[in-house]
């Protein structure tokens, strides 16, 4: 990366972080996945850690991958998301969720994950080389006064695609996102170029679970880098508080 495009992505990453502080939330990247793990399982509400980011299940670390978590003004983890290098090579990411399909079933979906497959995506056969996987997104929804509804999905995916591309500057990302959410265009809130319907089939032939595919190769990621983000809305003062004093709900 030359300099100049160092110090643009560095201004870019500052105002992504900037809006997320400024909207109550404190941003933590880290590469110690032991920890990950520590602050993911420690919420009981959620479900445990899924085996792609796990150091008890794969081999995880500063080498191949890393991930973000926010805070809000009580230092509770409101935010979650990482990222993982895979070196495929020549080999197709239809041949990967193949041999690796344990990491990425959701459990207790199917009665026999060894013989359930992932199918129907055309960009399967497609994406080869550098590949990376965006995957255990969290933003939950507190209403409308919430960071989701106001954009906050869109500005930190921004920003783990900004640390993928400056880390790994991978060939195509990818994600799995349930048909629920696709329908919605969860896409388009991360910021992914691509969504291909998907299914897990499982060992009767049966639909076990229904993921779509959403992707994009890096040139896509590039471009939209490039493109100014929508700034999440300032907050209106209240007629009785100082402007100074005004700042978004920490989370949603």
């Amino acid at each position: 990366m030359s300099v100049r495009n160092l110090f643009a992505m560095t201004r870019r990453v500052s105002n992504l972080v900037s809006q997320m502080e400024g909207a109550g939330m404190r941003i933590e990247i880290g590469d110690d996945f032991a920890r990950y793990r520590a602050l993911r399982n420690a919420d009981g509400k959620r479900a445990l850690l899924y085996p792609m980011f796990d150091v008890t299940s794969s081999y995880v670390d500063a080498t191949n991958g890393f991930w973000i978590c926010g805070y809000n003004q009580e230092n509770q983890v409101v935010h979650t998301q990482a990222a993982r290098m895979l070196e495929l090579g020549d080999t197709t990411l239809k041949q990967h969720l193949d041999v690796h399909r344990h990491k990425y079933i959701t459990p207790d979906t199917t009665p026999d994950p060894d013989k359930t497959y992932y199918t129907g995506p055309q960009a399967l056969m497609k994406v080869t080389g550098k590949v990376c996987y965006h995957g255990d997104f969290w933003l939950p929804s507190q209403g409308l006064g919430g960071l989701r509804s106001q954009g906050a999905t869109g500005l930190l995916s921004r920003l783990l695609f900004e640390m993928v591309l400056h880390a790994w500057s991978p060939d195509y990302m990818f994600a799995l996102v349930p048909k629920r959410l696709a329908a919605k265009g969860a896409h388009l809130r991360y910021g992914y170029s691509h969504c291909e319907p998907g299914r897990w089939i499982g060992p009767d032939k049966q639909v076990t679970e229904e993921d779509h595919l959403i992707w994009m190769s890096r040139q896509c990621m590039v471009h939209h880098m490039n493109e100014q983000p929508v700034a999440m809305p300032v907050p209106k003062p209240m007629t009785s508080v100082a402007t100074t004093d005004v700042k978004l709900v920490s989370r949603g």
